[in-house]
């Protein structure tokens, strides 16, 4: 571990305070649209923009990189994004928040492209694996303390988008001034998407069924605390009870997913989240229970999405997964798009709760088509299963592959050294 820390730690510093400004800002703008009065509805169209960027960010980022290279792309992009945060507060207004949400998603997509091709060039066959775990820890940790940064400032002044500023455009300074060469940029071209859903049609409807819970949840969710009167440091302890449960779950997750059929475990982990969300409904504004609701559903979502990758790849050959990933990515992208817009609309209808009642019906979905799917396919036995790989949502195809690889030389080494 130490030798991975070595060869990457100006990346995973740079990721570090990258993901502390991109952590905070998701949060600070739910709070700051309800202190504008702006509508929940609008507020919705506001926090989708971010993920139409990311989407469009995933299909272009990487043409640019291949016509002007790595370092450029990633210093153009990072000043974007450093101008963009400081420019929310000067005008409030929906539509231009909309666009400057629209820029950052579609910047963020560049550089985690630049940043995990970085990642994959300096890691070795030994290290890739670990390389990976710590990258996606550090960034994980980044978006679990941005939350609590909400707390240093009032979200109705201009310090916090400053200090979102301060962080992103220092946070390019590691990466930038590195002695490490820019690496060369490949990847895999993506599985079509008729191929994919023939592989696997509940990986590609749960994945577009994902898509909208992320959406919501890491969205919408300071907009329906603000709805519910928490202040402003309840509110962040509630958004980051939302990504603890994602970081803490993920791995009891994982194995279990390498020891019973994994369709059971999709079914079983939507069915308790729908109820956990459907419970919710009527737990009132006490903090200790919207927490523990915020922990368990970003507990049973978060690893949902490696679930559905690996379920996906056990039909799928090695050198098919790479490619796969890549349509899977555009999937949850696509369902993304539209979940804060619909739960802004049914919160703007039926209030707040709207919010859990969303959440809950997209997981029961995903769980119940999981049941219709297991009378229409024989299991998959332990022994065919793919690995389950542990990746986040707020990743590229590249962190994908680079997981596959570290998958690939593992087993290369069990092969040589039985």
């Amino acid at each position: 571990m130490l030798i991975v820390l070595k060869n990457t730690w100006p990346l995973m510093l740079g990721m570090l305070l990258l993901t502390l400004g991109n952590g905070l800002q998701g949060t600070l703008l739910g709070v700051r649209g309800s202190i504008e009065q702006m509508e929940t509805q609008m507020m919705g169209f506001v926090m989708s923009a971010y993920f139409v960027g990311f989407l469009g960010g995933s299909r272009l980022a990487p043409i640019l990189v291949q016509r002007v290279g790595h370092v450029r792309v990633f210093a153009a992009l990072g000043s974007l994004v450093s101008a963009a945060f400081i420019l929310f507060p000067i005008w409030v207004s929906p539509w231009f928040w909309i666009v400057l949400r629209l820029v950052i998603g579609f910047c963020f997509s560049g550089i985690y492209v630049v940043a995990e091709s970085w990642l994959n060039d300096r890691s070795s066959n030994d290290t890739r694996g670990q390389a990976l775990s710590m990258y996606l820890m550090v960034q994980m940790s980044g978006i679990v303390v941005g939350q609590l940064l909400l707390n240093i400032a009032d979200p109705a002044g201009f310090e916090l988008f400053v200090l979102i500023t301060v962080l992103v455009s220092i946070s390019f300074a590691p990466i930038l001034l590195s002695s490490s060469p820019a690496p060369i940029y490949a990847t895999a071209k993506p599985m079509s998407l008729r191929e994919l859903i023939t592989a696997s049609p509940l990986g590609c409807v749960g994945m577009f069924l994902l898509g909208g819970v992320f959406a919501s949840l890491f969205g919408m969710a300071s907009v329906f605390a603000t709805q519910r009167g928490l202040s402003f440091a309840e509110i962040s302890y509630f958004v980051t009870s939302i990504y603890v449960g994602g970081l803490l779950v993920q791995y009891p997750i994982g194995w279990l997913s390498d020891r019973i059929d994994r369709r059971l475990l999709i079914v079983a982990t939507a069915a308790m989240c729908a109820v956990v969300s459907v419970g919710s409904l009527s737990i009132g504004d006490s903090l200790v229970w919207l927490t523990l609701a915020g922990f368990f559903i970003g507990g049973t979502t978060n690893p949902m999405y490696s679930l559905l990758i690996a379920y996906t790849n056990d039909f799928l050959d090695t050198d098919q997964m790479a490619s796969a990933s890549g349509g899977m990515l555009f999937i949850n992208g696509v369902g993304a798009m539209g979940g804060p817009i619909v739960v802004g609309y049914l919160m703007t209808i039926y209030g707040p709760s709207a919010f859990f009642g969303y959440i809950g019906l997209l997981m029961a979905l995903i769980g119940g088509y999981g049941i219709y799917r297991m009378t229409q396919r024989a299991s998959t036995t332990v022994d065919e299963m793919a690995p389950y790989l542990p990746i986040s949502n707020r990743t590229t195809q590249v962190a994908v592959e680079i997981a596959i690889e570290a998958v690939e030389d593992e087993q290369a080494d069990q092969a040589e050294n039985p």
